[in-house]
């Protein structure tokens, strides 16, 4: 009989209490827009829809921050780098937990007075109506577009994702998928997109766009507030189950110690007689050949293939081999004990076998526990000290650039709340990511072989850790946590799209005098075209979602950061410094990555952006931000006297504090 066996855990009727899980998350979401949306009957839609009418408290502004912060790359993204390059991922992202202190403790009480002082609602508000220039709102409006769309893009990716793991085993969701492959089977953009997911991107996408859509604001902060606790919880639960069935965080990491990095690439399949019917060779399936010197190869397939009826060889199936001795020979001892039948209905060979070893710690051992870990495409290993030096920016420093976070600074109501919310992110922050490092180091124990599919890890976690402890209906609240971050960033997103162009576009530039009603039914509509034009984008999602998160967030903090930091903090700064400043932190950034597509053959399957003196882009482009800024600013005018006294004068400040 042939070796090929399967080992995937197996939900069989626990499966449905994950749907009905799933199901009760979204009808709490619904019932917290729904009465969102009665604030909405009674305030000023635009200050209440797009800013919760600045009257935050301490645990919604703290908590709303956070979950905005933790989006889909904290828990889908990220276990994916954790599973791929082992330990040094603490490093990576240890810089995280002074986040709050750089982007609410450096921003925070004087973003929220100068929004206050001229009543913006949006970030290229508070910049436009300080130096009075609607060119520099424009060209904000314009740059939070380009990045928040690439950004959503990638979101609802990792929704739907997450949703595919977590219904691959209920009967109703495969009598669904079979019904849409026959329906898309002749739609020239749909037949080459796996039913499955298209399912999952429009459940998703449906049930956020639809709740942003018509609760606004403060629907995000409450779905906000439950997703926060979601995210901690399913966390602090995952984590002990992790360790104890992984044996403890000495036997995981003495496992991890002895591992070398996998090889990836594709093998054939020889079968040994034409078959009767149509087989699908099932993702995660194993398969074993002999090796030199009677070493058995073992190999995991990373996606579904068919096997044609009459056929009798499958090319390029995608494999990843195990190179570890010790894990063979576990592996292959779990597979002999395994009750689940042979996958395969016949005889078999391997044939054409073609792997390639990692760029960075092939055939190492130890490369797992410590730095800079392995790398596929890096000859340098994952985190080289001057990476490691650029991610301490790219999360501390640069988090404080991005507009989602500087939205939610405009809106807390005293000074005493943000100092409260600076102790409470940071505190949970380390509730999360420290967990995370740790529990998806011992994926590399329980789930071996992922390496191919990591962006699927945490759902795949989830399910086999509450499997193994026979309490199958708990995947559904430990995978409500990955799919909480990922809607929490999604609702703030879109919120910030359609308020920079209905706001920042239509109403500053276009129609001043448009009446609320007008106001309000753009926002509904921009609100949901956006959605949906995201959610069509992810159709054909990017491979790797943290790449993406990396490439956006980096982008994000080089246009703003250096130019908001003038713009709040020095009196002498005017419009062509600061748009000079956002300009030069754009391209700097992204010419970056322009040139690793002309250097990188293999850009567009690893992202990989040139790295000027070995710093990550957004170094680069921060550094290039503030001093053009500074250049520019001394180069030019200074602006008008008015402009100063408003918004630098004392009794401005006093009249305008956020304090209570």
């Amino acid at each position: 009989m042939s070796d090929g066996l399967n080992i995937t855990p197996v939900l069989a009727a626990g499966s449905n209490a994950a749907l009905y899980t799933f199901l009760a998350y979204t009808l709490a979401v619904f019932g917290l827009a729904a009465m969102s949306n009665q604030l909405l009957k009674s305030k000023s839609f635009m200050s209440e829809y797009f800013l919760g009418s600045r009257s935050l408290g301490v645990w919604a502004f703290a908590l709303t921050f956070a979950a905005t912060s933790a989006s889909g790359g904290s828990f889908t993204g990220f276990p994916s780098k954790i599973y791929s390059h082992g330990w040094t991922l603490a490093l990576w992202i240890g810089s995280y937990m002074v986040v709050p202190i750089c982007a609410m403790g450096l921003l925070g009480k004087r973003i929220n007075q100068v929004a206050r002082i001229s009543g913006s609602i949006t970030v290229p508000d508070v910049l436009r109506d300080r130096f009075h220039s609607a060119a520099f709102g424009i060209l904000a409006t314009l740059l939070i577009v380009f990045f928040m769309t690439f950004n959503l893009v990638a979101q609802f990716k990792a929704g739907a994702t997450i949703l595919t793991t977590l219904l691959s085993d209920v009967e109703l969701y495969h009598n669904a998928t079979a019904s849409v492959n026959a329906m898309t089977a002749g739609v020239p953009f749909l037949a080459a997109v796996d039913p499955g997911y298209l399912i999952c991107l429009f459940a998703f996408g449906v049930a956020v766009i639809i709740y942003t859509t018509y609760g606004g604001f403060h629907a995000v902060v409450w779905t906000d507030v439950m997703q926060g606790v979601v995210m901690v919880i399913g966390v602090m639960i995952m984590l002990p189950l992790a360790i104890w069935q992984a044996g403890g965080m000495q036997h995981a990491t003495e496992e991890m110690a002895k591992m070398t990095p996998p090889r990836i690439g594709t093998v054939t399949l020889q079968l040994s007689e034409p078959q009767q019917d149509s087989f699908v060779l099932q993702a995660q399936t194993w398969l074993k050949a002999p090796g030199e010197d009677q070493q058995e190869r073992l190999f995991r397939v990373s996606k579904n293939t068919s096997i044609p009826p009459g056929g009798t060889q499958v090319q390029e199936v995608d494999v990843v081999e195990i190179t570890t001795p010790e894990e063979i020979a576990r592996i292959s001892g779990q597979l002999e004990r395994d009750p689940v039948t042979d996958q395969l209905p016949v005889e078999y060979q391997l044939a054409d076998i073609e792997v390639s070893e990692y760029e960075f710690g092939a055939g190492k051992r130890g490369v797992y526990v410590v730095g800079p870990g392995p790398h596929k495409s890096n000859s340098n290993g994952f985190l080289p000290l001057s990476l490691a030096i650029s991610f301490f920016f790219m999360w501390a420093i640069s988090g404080a650039g991005q507009p989602s976070s500087m939205v939610r600074l405009m809106a807390f109501n005293s000074s005493t709340t943000l100092r409260r919310s600076i102790f409470t992110v940071t505190l949970y922050f380390s509730f999360i990511y420290f967990p995370l490092v740790v529990i998806f180091c011992c994926a590399r124990i329980l789930l071996p072989g992922m390496d191919s599919t990591t962006d699927r890890i945490m759902p795949e976690m989830a399910i086999l850790l509450t499997k193994n402890v026979g309490m199958l209906w708990l995947a559904g609240l430990l995978v409500a946590a990955p799919f909480a971050a990922v809607m929490s960033t999604v609702d703030s997103f879109l919120l910030m799209i359609s308020s920079a162009v209905v706001r920042d576009i239509y109403q500053r530039n276009i129609n001043p005098k448009a009446s609320e009603k007008t106001v309000k039914l753009l926002s509904y509509a921009c609100t949901f075209v956006v959605g949906s034009g995201a959610m069509l984008g992810a159709l054909n999602p990017p491979q790797y979602l943290q790449d993406i998160i990396v490439y956006t967030g980096g982008g994000l903090a080089a246009c703003f950061l250096g130019p908001m930091v003038f713009t709040l903090y020095w009196p002498r700064a005017n419009a062509p410094g600061v748009i000079s400043g956002m300009l030069a932190g754009f391209v700097a950034h992204l010419s970056m990555y322009v040139a690793g597509i002309f250097m990188f053959e293999d850009f567009f399957q690893n992202v990989r952006p040139y790295q000027l003196f070995d710093f990550d882009p957004v170094v680069i482009g921060l550094f290039v931000s503030f001093i053009a800024v500074y250049v520019v600013t001394l180069m030019t005018p200074p602006p008008p006297a008015e402009l100063v006294d408003r918004y630098f004068r004392k009794k401005y400040l006093h009249n305008t504090s956020a304090e209570e």
